[in-house]
């Protein structure tokens, strides 16, 4: 995900999950200067199994906040984004769908021997890989302005 601060101003953001121990997120906690962007990259852990329902209720929180001038990652804390520090938190919160891989194009068939047309079958006999892939979602777009 991308984060964009079109401001002026130094923003410090931070970003939670439902469920730490599945995704990976780096960097977490960072700044974002005056008039620039921030990639932050997620990665979800590997899975034993497809969710049988496709369905996932992962969610992800980015909050910011407006930081001093001049602001280095180091000095980011976790007091800055609590209602007692007196900043104005912005929050966004995003949720995780999960996408089917996508198919790949049929191959022609060839005829066989007997004339009927030849199958493709993965070598396990459940198909194509059978990973999913996810995205985190946003009603607008995926790159978040700050």
């Amino acid at each position: 995900m991308q984060l964009s601060n079109l401001s002026d101003d130094y923003i410090a953001f931070k970003v939670k999950t439902t469920s730490p121990k599945k995704y990976s997120v780096r960097p977490n906690t960072g700044v974002v200067l005056p008039r620039s962007t921030c990639d932050v990259v997620v990665t979800m852990q590997a899975q034993r199994e497809v969710p049988s329902d496709m369905q996932c209720k992962d969610k992800f929180l980015v909050q910011s906040v407006v930081a001093p001038s001049g602001i280095n990652v180091k000095d980011v804390t976790g007091e800055m984004f609590m209602k007692e520090s007196g900043n104005k938190i912005e929050e966004v919160k995003l949720r995780v769908t999960y996408v089917a891989p996508p198919q790949p194009p049929s191959p022609v068939p060839e005829e066989s021997e007997e004339g009927s047309p030849s199958r493709v079958e993965s070598e396990n006999g459940d198909g194509p890989a059978g990973g999913f892939t996810r995205h985190c979602e946003n009603a607008l777009s995926p790159k978040k302005n700050l």
